[in-house]
């Protein structure tokens, strides 16, 4: 792609970007995108596709945003710590920018997922992976990075769709830390059935994925026996 045709993509995405702000979706037009941006409706279709590429674009574009502020988080030595400031990232980008944050998660497609999101789920794996190396996850990774997920989403839509002056100001924090008293173990003593599964939940994580030294079929036995004593 010419040095043009980026530059081209960026003054559009930038427009299309302060349309959605102001005006909502409804304002983001195939034709007051060109006339912003200065360019004929042959250069958007070339450059998007269609209006449903366009719109997909654009989420990303404002998804890249939020992902500069997660990737230049700085992590402590408390995993569950960075796992709070991340939650509270999450939703201050969506009440800060709550157009893109609409057009990003409010009308989710089965299968359709930018490659901005994919990198966001992957951040959210990486903090709930060090929660259970460090034994503290009572949870399959991948559940519990779900269950983050579906709460940090639908919190952030539900105070979108709140009245300003309505908003309960401690929800976000209150299902914050709901979800993470679901997902993780306290201090547990030896026997503690809290902390066999947080112990397995933890090899679970830390296990190579192709380890040479299991074959095939120690590998899918001791996957069960973990999975079982996860749940």
């Amino acid at each position: 792609m010419s040095v043009e045709t980026l530059s081209t993509r960026e003054r559009v995405l930038r427009a299309a970007a302060d349309l959605l702000t102001r005006g909502g979706r409804e304002a983001v037009s195939t034709r007051a995108v060109g006339a912003a941006a200065g360019v004929q409706a042959p250069t958007l279709y070339r450059l998007f596709g269609d209006k449903g590429g366009l719109l997909e674009a654009v989420a990303s574009y404002g998804f890249e945003e939020y992902l500069s502020a997660k990737l230049t988080m700085e992590r402590s030595g408390d995993p569950m710590a960075d796992l709070r400031h991340g939650w509270d990232l999450h939703v201050g980008f969506g009440l800060s920018r709550p157009a893109f944050y609409v057009l990003m998660y409010g009308e989710a497609r089965p299968g359709a997922t930018s490659p901005a999101a994919r990198e966001a789920a992957k951040i959210l794996r990486g903090l709930i992976e060090r929660i259970a190396a460090a034994g503290r996850l009572s949870l399959p990774v991948d559940r519990a990075a779900a269950m983050v997920q579906a709460a940090g989403v639908g919190v952030t839509l539900n105070l979108i769709a709140t009245p300003l002056e309505e908003r309960d100001p401690e929800l976000s924090a209150l299902t914050r830390e709901a979800v993470l008293s679901a997902i993780t173990t306290g201090a547990a003593g030896p026997g503690d059935a809290a902390g066999v599964t947080g112990h397995a939940v933890a090899l679970q994580a830390l296990l190579p994925r192709d380890d040479p030294r299991l074959s095939p079929a120690e590998r899918a036995l001791l996957t069960e026996w973990l999975d079982r004593l996860a749940r």
